[in-house]
């Protein structure tokens, strides 16, 4: 891959965010990061479409911002917005993307993700990436499609090992006739949907 990523970095921390979770009891505090194998798969997904202006719901530690940081900016996108409502996890996230020399590529937001994403104009992004709780997505509807451009995409973490939390918003996507999406059976579960380019 044409990247300009510290791959040791990367994989060292992605293994600190796997040891961390399974000492850690307290599901909010666990960084749940993105899986390598999936991170990858978007950060080739975003260079294909020449993804410009993409947004993050759960930042974490910063791990996938990473991923898609520079992916932007091999496009030469704008910043990636990655939101938490977490101070103490974008704090981490800054001093994570800070030493992969990414810093410069991500407005870090302090910020319900719900409320971001209705403030955002219509047809504003290239890529949505949800990563936060799973349960909280469908009241956030319709904003998801909304925010997107024609042909822009939805990409949702999570869905295969938490398929019953992820249900009720994978419903409203797959009902609506704007969507064409999969399921991809990497990592943990993405789910993929574009936006049609035509109506």
């Amino acid at each position: 891959m044409d990247t300009h990523l510290d791959m040791d970095l990367v994989r060292a921390l992605h293994r600190s965010g796997v040891e961390h979770d399974a000492a850690q009891s307290d599901r909010l505090r666990r960084r749940r990061n993105l899986e390598p194998e999936s991170a990858a798969l978007l950060a080739v997904l975003l260079r294909a479409m020449s993804a410009r202006r993409m947004v993050e719901i759960g930042t974490s530690n910063g791990y996938s911002a990473i991923w898609f940081a520079d992916a932007l900016r091999a496009t030469g996108g704008q910043p990636l917005l990655s939101v938490d409502l977490d101070g103490a996890a974008q704090r981490e996230a800054a001093a994570n993307l800070a030493a992969a020399r990414l810093d410069g590529y991500v407005e870090l937001r302090e910020a319900d993700g719900g409320t971001v994403l209705r403030e955002l104009p219509d047809g504003g992004l290239d890529a949505l990436f949800l990563d936060s709780e799973r349960t909280e997505y469908a009241a956030w509807w319709p904003h998801p499609r909304r925010v997107l451009r024609p042909g822009g995409l939805l990409i949702v973490d999570n869905v295969l090992s938490h398929a019953d939390e992820a249900a009720e918003f994978l419903g409203l996507v797959e009902a609506d006739p704007e969507f064409t999406s999969t399921t991809a059976a990497v990592g943990k579960g993405l789910h993929l949907a574009v936006r049609a380019t035509t109506r």
